[in-house]
């Protein structure tokens, strides 16, 4: 198969495009800078040139191809609202060249969205994306499914790590490098699910080729990691001392993040893996958390 990739020079979108590279496919992939699209050209796949607020771009890209995958999001936290509601427009565009060709458009939405004091699994959906902007990607490929376009939703859990990481944990990280102590959250017993970007890679793959009935996958290899030993393993890793911090004393160590660092997420991938036969293979996020891959 051809497939089309957005943020194919991103974190997750480039272990994708190793992973289907490595499977026989070829890849279209979206790239912005010359050094992006000098490291994608390096590793076999094809070069587009676009970006996300270019929408003739992306249907121009997404008309050439078997498949798309779309992994691009601005995660620039300041307009986190804004940057959801693009991509709504990014999906509803690329959608639009794809209705009733069969073509399969994979869209990446996260499970760190809902919390119903129990595990998540496939068959729960997000509240209104009034109330959880990121909701709006899930809207997006639920329209475009009404009309007739073979989407399906991958949701990552709050951290998908690896080394060249430069999401949630390393954040973590940075605090506890400023403040000089790594710190959780009262007892700490919230959960951050995770899975290993290879592993998702794989889901991702194993989707667009077997194209399945279930349309909603949870790419999740630890169900939740309660944020006290992440914090710990944290404080190991600097040689800091791990603390408690509530009220005022945890909004003064996380700022903005206190939300994230709250999150309590449960997240089972129990279908997923039936249904698509994936088998998560890589280190655990506890395991990751050593010299050489974050310290």
């Amino acid at each position: 198969m051809r497939v089309f990739v957005t943020g194919a020079s991103g974190f997750v979108g480039s272990a994708i495009v190793r992973e289907l590279l490595q499977a026989g496919h070829t890849v279209l992939g979206m790239v912005r800078s010359d050094t992006a699209a000098e490291a994608l050209s390096q590793t076999g796949a094809e070069v587009y040139r676009g970006n996300l607020n270019d929408l003739e771009s992306l249907k121009n890209g997404a008309s050439q191809c078997d498949a798309v995958i779309h992994t691009a999001f601005n995660h620039d936290f300041s307009r986190f609202k804004e940057n959801c509601e693009d991509d709504r427009k990014v999906i509803t565009a690329i959608g639009s060249v794809l209705a009733g060709s069969g073509r399969p458009f994979v869209i990446t939405s996260g499970v760190g969205i809902m919390n119903y004091g129990k595990a998540l699994t496939e068959n729960d959906n997000p509240p209104a994306s009034d109330v959880a902007p990121r909701a709006a990607s899930e809207e997006a490929a639920n329209a475009l499914a009404q009309q007739g376009v073979k989407t399906y939703i991958v949701r990552l859990p709050p951290t998908v790590h690896d080394k060249g990481d430069h999401g949630f944990v390393p954040m973590v990280i940075g605090m506890a490098k400023e403040k000089g102590v790594s710190a959780y959250i009262g007892e700490g017993s919230n959960h951050w699910p995770a899975v290993h970007r290879l592993d998702a890679a794989v889901m991702y793959r194993l989707i667009i080729e077997q194209q399945p009935a279930q349309r909603i996958f949870h790419s999740v290899a630890e169900e939740g990691i309660t944020f006290r030993r992440i914090a710990t393993a944290i404080g190991e890793g600097l040689h800091l001392p791990t603390v408690s911090k509530d009220g005022k004393e945890a909004e003064a160590h996380f700022g903005w993040f206190m939300h994230f660092a709250s999150i309590n997420c449960l997240a089972s991938s129990e279908q997923s893996r039936k249904t698509l036969g994936w088998k998560p293979v890589q280190n655990s996020l506890l395991e990751d958390l050593v010299p050489g891959v974050y310290f």
